[in-house]
């Protein structure tokens, strides 16, 4: 089996294997992976993070070897916190990487880092200042950015800045942490789900206080939180139907 690391900032993972494919979601600076499948232009990886699967450009990673890999997970953790930053290569050429991304490698891939970075788990009352960070980065289906993000990575990316694990896809989430009965116990960082009609769960978003919540939708917006859902005071209706509500931590 093969192994890679992605060296560039921001690499779409697709369904399958073409430039055309829908991208699931997305592989940053640093994240390394399992190579399950290879192919003349195209890879299908897991990644090593939340073990998540798609296809990537050969193009665009580098393989690493086992032992590589290896280190790489029994490494602490480091992420990136500023919005934008840059990582310099001997040659003295800048790559700019987004916040998230994965800096505990950056002396494998020849590359120095003097940003500011988050290594430790911090208290449940952070995940909402982080949210913050991603408040009107534009909707953008499989994107883990602030310059593009849907639902599940945003919640995915505000708890992996604060230490925490969170699976990739909404669905998956839901499958994680303690049920709450009702919304008035629920405490600001806990996880809303919400469901379709034919009952599968599409969309998630962080709890504030207050009864408020801050979502992915169109953008990462603030909206009301009710009984029946998201409360959209823009459009003035409910736009997703309250599921259950999640306490991860």
């Amino acid at each position: 089996m093969d192994y890679g690391i992605c060296n560039l900032s921001i690499v779409p993972l697709r369904a399958e294997a073409a430039d055309a494919s829908e991208m699931v979601s997305q592989v940053v600076y640093g994240e390394h992976f399992k190579v399950l499948e290879s192919r003349k232009k195209w890879s299908r990886i897991r990644l090593a993070f939340d073990k998540y699967e798609g296809w990537i450009d050969n193009k665009q990673f580098l393989i690493i070897s086992e032992e590589n890999y290896s280190d790489f997970q029994k490494r602490e953790l480091k992420l990136s916190t500023d919005l934008v930053d840059v990582v310099s290569a001997e040659e003295n050429q800048l790559l700019s990487i987004c916040l998230g991304s994965t800096i505990s490698a950056t002396e494998y891939l020849k590359h120095y880092f003097e940003g500011k970075f988050i290594s430790e788990k911090l208290p449940k009352e952070h995940l909402i200042e982080t949210a913050l960070l991603y408040l009107n980065s534009p909707y953008l289906w499989g994107g883990k950015t602030p310059f593009g993000i849907d639902c599940s990575g945003f919640t995915q990316m505000v708890y992996k800045l604060n230490g925490h694990k969170l699976l990739r896809d909404a669905s998956q989430q839901a499958t994680q942490g303690e049920a709450l009965s009702f919304i008035e116990e629920s405490e600001p960082g806990d996880l809303a789900f919400f469901d379709n009609e034919e009952g599968k769960i599409t969309h998630v978003g962080i709890i504030m206080k207050d009864n408020y919540i801050i979502h992915a939708h169109g953008k990462v917006r603030i909206d009301r939180l009710d009984h029946s859902g998201v409360f959209n005071y823009d459009l003035r209706n409910h736009t997703h139907k309250l599921r259950v509500i999640k306490r991860i931590i």
